[in-house]
């Protein structure tokens, strides 16, 4: 039969569950955002049904475009071919360097997002980027009992109380690849070298590894990110929920007793999940210090406005306009802000000073770093 053909079929297939079987799992790769997955559960493959953000959906790879290769659960990224077969995850993507992509209306073809494994629909694409890979679902996967299985399945359950909260510091900034990530794992470095022991978290983004062996490699003795709480993305997430998770994340590093915790929120100040959650009182009441990463000093100087009209506790800047004297100098001419290079946030003796308040001597929240 004709691939088009069968691809018209998907509609009105029978809304009877086909078993799958525990060779045919093994078989596909299963991408970053299933690393929490039982997949014992797995049984059938659902037909009849819409997805949803989260649900898990097994595919054929038909083209390769974008994305040539799929990161697994254990972060190796795995060459794709065309009749391959993958475990992916629907969700949303907002990547302005990239992808802007939505959850589809129904399992007809569509597209990886996502190398961390994201299925969704390209509605536009940076003029830079190839086109996304195609896939098709063959089915949502399914359990014993019928029920399509989500990643909110496998969430980290809400912690218990904590007992002492530590100093916990954030890593923000203008927009995606602004340098955010490699500004935490530098600063992570620092404290780690002098002695401290680091937890840490990315918020908010979409599914992939590459952050978070970032952290782990530069010390840090914990890292989670929103994957370990229900999430293939963020995007387009209920806010309210969204925010009662990233508190779960930040609560679940702090029974852990680090003496810092420090977590990066994706994507720049205007994304809507990034805005929300930096407004949001209870976010706020957590942190202790802001580091704006920046790729110019324009950016840098809209952006810490932004924050300074919400009254937050910004230390300084850094990110890639630190790569640039002249940016730096504009930028801290017109912010009044000190800016922080890789080198120094990886330092051991100057990392710890950024757990004081910008009052001199007074610590943060009277807690203890050094």
């Amino acid at each position: 039969m004709p691939k088009h053909v069968a691809l018209a079929k998907l509609a009105i297939l029978p809304a009877i569950p086909e078993r799958v079987s525990a060779r045919r799992i093994s078989a596909a790769k299963k991408s970053f955002t299933t690393r929490r997955v039982d997949f014992d559960e797995i049984v059938s493959l659902l037909n009849d049904r819409a997805p949803a953000t989260g649900d898990l959906v097994l595919a054929e790879v038909l083209s390769i475009g974008h994305h040539a290769k799929i990161e697994d659960v254990h972060g190796r990224r795995r060459q794709l071919y065309v009749g391959d077969t993958i475990v992916v995850a629907y969700g949303a993507r907002y990547a302005p360097d990239q992808f802007d992509g939505v959850v589809p209306k129904n399992l007809g073809p569509c597209h990886l997002l996502a190398g961390g494994g994201i299925a969704g629909e390209v509605v536009a694409r940076h003029d830079s980027t190839r086109p996304a890979t195609q896939i098709l679902p063959l089915g949502l996967l399914g359990d014993r009992d019928g029920d399509v299985v989500n990643l909110k399945r496998y969430a980290l359950s809400k912690p218990g109380n904590v007992a002492r909260v530590p100093i916990t510091l954030a890593i923000v900034g203008t927009s995606m690849n602004s340098g955010k990530t490699t500004a935490a794992s530098s600063l992570i470095r620092g404290l780690t070298r002098a002695g401290l022991r680091v937890g840490a978290a990315k918020l908010t983004g979409t599914g992939a590894g590459g952050d978070v062996w970032s952290m782990l490699d530069a010390g840090a003795e914990q890292v989670l990110d929103f994957t370990d709480v229900g999430y293939a993305t963020t995007h387009q997430a209920d806010h309210a929920q969204l925010i009662e998770d990233s508190l779960s994340l930040l609560d679940h590093l702090a029974i852990a007793t680090p003496d810092v915790i420090v977590f990066e929120i994706a994507d720049g100040l205007l994304q809507s999940e990034t805005s929300m959650l930096l407004s949001a009182p209870e976010l706020q009441a957590r942190i202790d210090g802001i580091i704006f990463a920046a790729g110019d000093s324009l950016g840098a100087v809209a952006g810490i406005q932004w924050l300074m009209e919400r009254d937050l506790p910004l230390l300084g800047f850094s990110g890639l306009i630190t790569s640039s004297p002249l940016g730096t100098s504009e930028a801290e001419r017109a912010t009044g802000l000190p800016s922080y290079t890789l080198e120094q946030l990886s330092n051991p003796q100057f990392a710890p000073k950024l757990c004081f308040s910008a009052d001199a001597d007074v610590r943060l929240s009277l807690r203890k770093c050094v």
